[in-house]
């Protein structure tokens, strides 16, 4: 989307824990900026490194990946007919040079039926999802209403990337330098 072609995707080895001790916006921050640090610690020298994690964070609990379909179908019968706030945070690294950001977006869940929710679950969607769901698949069919960058909800917040990028001179219009 950003016509940056010469990627190589080089997945963190594992995940940093989300610290009770931070702001959540700080913290899902530092667990994008300990994914970004495990991969630039295998990348090329010289290389740019973008971690992220996404959260989802209802009446103050968070709601990570679920870990099992009973997980993912309670996660999403607490969303139905409520406001949550998801949290994507991400950060850069190259060589010495870290930068790091976050993006909030409230969403609204219209009330949902069981048989909608197991018949999402049963897609093997919300398994691999903050808040067990995707804004971009089928789960859409239950937002009612996003403020905030829907890229934030789908993971990656286009806005505060195209900021962290040209920190680090990458220009998405016009010349790089």
């Amino acid at each position: 989307m950003l016509g940056l072609f010469d990627l190589t995707v080089l997945p963190a080895c594992g995940e940093a824990p989300l610290d009770p001790l931070l702001p959540v916006d700080e913290a899902v921050a530092m667990v994008a900026l300990s994914k970004a640090r495990d991969s630039a610690s295998r990348a090329p020298k010289g290389s740019l490194v973008l971690g992220a994690d996404t959260i989802v964070c209802l009446e103050g609990k968070i709601l990570g990946k679920p870990k099992n379909a009973a997980e993912a179908s309670a996660m999403l019968h607490a969303l139905s007919g409520k406001k949550h706030t998801v949290y994507t945070g991400m950060a850069l690294i190259q060589d010495d040079r870290e930068l790091w950001d976050t993006a909030a977006a409230d969403v609204w869940f219209r009330p949902m039926e069981d048989p909608e929710i197991e018949a999402y679950i049963a897609t093997g969607s919300p398994l691999d999802k903050a808040g067990a769901y995707g804004a971009q698949d089928l789960a859409a069919l239950f937002v009612e209403r996003i403020e905030g960058e829907f890229y934030t909800v789908v993971g990656l917040p286009m806005c505060g990337l195209g900021k962290l990028l040209a920190a680090f001179g990458i220009r998405l219009w016009g010349k790089n330098g």
